[in-house]
């Protein structure tokens, strides 16, 4: 989570795109240079600014600093409003039924993609395809339990205790279409859905067996509430 006093220099520089300062931030801020170097190197080590060029002055050069692409990130977007949006658009052409049919459709051809940038990855194990598939979902921002147990093969079960499509997926249950299809072709494997927050579950808990995978069609979403 973000400071109160981080996202004050963050904000400075969404404004000043062309970077700020050690100088800049102090006057703005009403803060030392010291301290100024101190919020610096703590948000550098977030990742979140970076060094840019130096600016010509009446002395030594100055040093700008920038936003990075993940700093630019952390500022709010209504990417939810616009999903809505298009989900919404979705069923009214071609009803709940189909527009889940779609979802599911389109998460076998992103897994198919994902897939085919993980090329090192073709020979694994459907252990280490599940494991690929964690760290995957880690970077869309799932927060994913390493340490959940492993199911009765031993194959790995994904546990994740939020979900990026939450307040879409409350909404829009056939949503859980498009996960669950995206689960199944990357690990060529049936997905079971133990447990699902939009249900009323602490988590969602994704469980994969070594059998045949289900086709699309039959790999059903949780019902609405």
């Amino acid at each position: 989570m973000i400071g109160v006093r981080h996202r004050e220099f963050l904000e400075l520089l969404i404004k000043n795109k062309t970077g700020l300062t050690v100088d800049n931030f102090s006057k703005a801020l009403g803060i030392t240079r010291t301290a100024v170097r101190q919020h610096l190197a703590s948000l550098e080590a977030n990742t979140l600014v970076t060094k840019s060029i130096t600016r010509p002055s009446g002395g030594r050069p100055e040093q700008l600093y920038i936003l990075t692409e993940k700093g630019n990130n952390s500022f709010p977007r209504q990417y939810s409003w616009f999903a809505q949006l298009l989900i919404g658009m979705l069923e009214q052409e071609a009803g709940e039924e189909g527009a889940g049919e779609r979802l599911a459709a389109l998460g076998e051809k992103v897994a198919k993609q994902l897939r085919a940038n993980e090329a090192a990855g073709e020979n694994l194990s459907v252990s280490g395809q599940v494991e690929k598939l964690a760290a995957l979902m880690e970077e869309l921002g799932y927060r994913v339990n390493r340490n959940a147990p492993a199911n009765i093969k031993g194959i790995p079960v994904i546990e994740a205790d939020n979900c990026v499509f939450h307040d879409l997926a409350e909404k829009h249950p056939q949503v859980c279409r498009f996960d669950l299809a995206l689960l199944s072709t990357f690990t060529d494997s049936k997905v079971v859905h133990e447990a699902c927050m939009v249900k009323g579950a602490n988590v969602c808990r994704f469980r994969f067996d070594t059998d045949e995978p289900e086709s699309i069609s039959s790999i059903s979403a949780p019902p609405a509430k």
